[in-house]
């Protein structure tokens, strides 16, 4: 792999693969699964993303017991936000929860400590700075190390560190972000804050869940998806929405191979060439999976590959809105069409 890169300006090392490991414990069984963490680690990557709703605390039970031994290697990382179990009051930013959610996730990954804990969404029902002062008493408790946002809008990405700076808190170290050659809506606000405010990027979803796997294109079959079922429409072909994105992949997997590469070459360096990205979270569900991520992490693309790229797909932009890995609430019919109502 290329070498390691500073994690924002917190001094911290980290690979530029980090092992994602939302398919553990849902769509790859625990076996493998901890075959192809210790793969992974012994090719040289040295953080792991986990989450404590993948597959309902199974992946980070899974990632537990494969970094059994090699835990001071790691640099480890999970996230809360999202509702874990039936009971609605499980969920979101407030300070009940996480203080909750962190003792939880501390216990299924067999650790004393997270080197990492990330907001995993926004909660607009939350007052942010609640969570900032939750997530300011973790670090001074020593239960976490840093923490981060995922997928936050560029204005709250600036209003946390605003809030930080006024009430004499840690600011968030990081942000994680849907970032790839289909993705770049980053590129036109995050970036530029995070990079003012020197916040590292884990940057997810390389190759736009599966659009760039060489599977997507014109006159080809409908590729078969795991995920199809949690965001229906997605990855459907024959969907006009659809067409402009299958022509940009289509477009993309000629212009790897014009060049000798496979379309996962060109998605990873792609997501490794921006200077944002500190470093790029991969998902391999097999085995295979993880040896083409490994394969494509040295690659560099020249200025023309790139200039190419932004002709097929525009800086700054997205093809669904979905893809920006959130519901952006001003954008919800309710909100777009109440003009005048009365609330």
């Amino acid at each position: 792999m290329s070498e390691n890169r500073f994690l924002g300006r917190t001094g911290v090392l980290i690979g530029p693969l980090t092992l994602g490991t939302m398919n553990f414990g849902r769509w790859q069984d625990e076996d493998e699964s901890i075959r192809i963490i210790h793969a992974a680690l012994d090719a040289g990557v040295t953080a792991v993303d986990t989450a404590d709703v993948y597959a309902h605390g199974v992946s980070e039970q899974i990632v537990g017991k494969a970094l059994a031994g090699r835990r001071d290697d790691v640099f480890l990382a999970t996230k809360f936000h999202g509702q874990a179990g039936d009971d609605p009051r499980h969920a979101g930013n407030s300070r009940r929860w996480i203080v909750r959610a962190v003792e939880d996730s501390l216990r299924r990954l067999g650790t004393d400590h997270l080197d990492l804990y990330q907001a995993h969404r926004p909660d607009p029902h939350t007052d942010l700075l609640e969570t900032l002062r939750t997530l300011d008493d973790l670090i001074r408790q020593g239960k976490i190390r840093y923490y981060g946002t995922s997928v936050f809008p560029a204005h709250q990405l600036d209003k946390a560190q605003w809030l930080a700076e006024k009430h004499g808190l840690t600011a968030p170290h990081t942000e994680q972000v849907p970032y790839s050659l289909l993705v770049r809506s980053a590129e036109r606000e995050v970036f530029p804050v995070v990079r003012e405010y020197g916040v590292g990027v884990l940057g997810y979803g390389p190759l736009a869940a599966g659009w760039l796997s060489g599977g997507y294109r014109i006159g080809g079959a409908q590729p078969e998806s795991a995920r199809a079922e949690l965001i229906p429409g997605r990855f459907d072909v024959t969907l006009d929405r659809n067409q402009r994105k299958l022509a940009a992949a289509d477009a993309l997997a000629t212009l790897a191979a014009d060049h000798g590469l496979t379309l996962v070459e060109l998605a990873v360096a792609f997501a490794l060439n921006h200077p944002a990205i500190s470093s790029v979270i991969i998902g391999p569900r097999t085995a295979e999976h993880l040896d083409a991520y490994l394969k494509a992490s040295p690659v560099s693309l020249g200025a023309d590959v790139l200039d190419r790229i932004d002709e097929i797909v525009d800086p700054g932009t997205h093809f669904l809105e979905r893809d920006t890995g959130r519901d952006t609430p001003s954008l919800q019919p309710t909100a777009l069409r109440s003009k005048g109502l009365p609330r």
